[in-house]
């Protein structure tokens, strides 16, 4: 389960426009280095889950593995086990706001 407080701060990622959903889209975002800090969720499978870690820690990309999948889908309004920020603003505001 993710706090309120994050949940709410990943829908004001999505709704800027600063938030890239879906595997396929993170995966060539941490590849063109454009993404900033990955979100996957604990019930995404292991397969998936060690292609993204994996691509990671190649590129130095911070990666986060919290929630399910119910509570990002909840949060952003759509379908998702994995999402990225490519907005180094946001990416500091939600290490910020984990840390807590």
């Amino acid at each position: 389960m993710i706090r309120e407080d994050i949940s709410k701060y990943l829908g004001l990622m999505r709704r800027s426009g600063n938030l890239i959903t879906g595997q396929e889209l993170v995966i060539s975002a941490i590849r063109s280095q454009k993404a900033r800090l990955v979100l996957l969720t604990e019930d995404t499978g292991e397969s998936s889950k060690k292609k993204i870690i994996d691509k990671c820690r190649f590129y130095d990309i911070p990666v986060v593995v919290m929630g399910s999948k119910i509570d990002i889908s909840n949060a952003i309004g759509q379908s998702r086990s994995v999402v990225a920020t490519n907005n180094n603003g946001f990416a500091r505001g939600l290490l910020k706001k984990l840390n807590k």
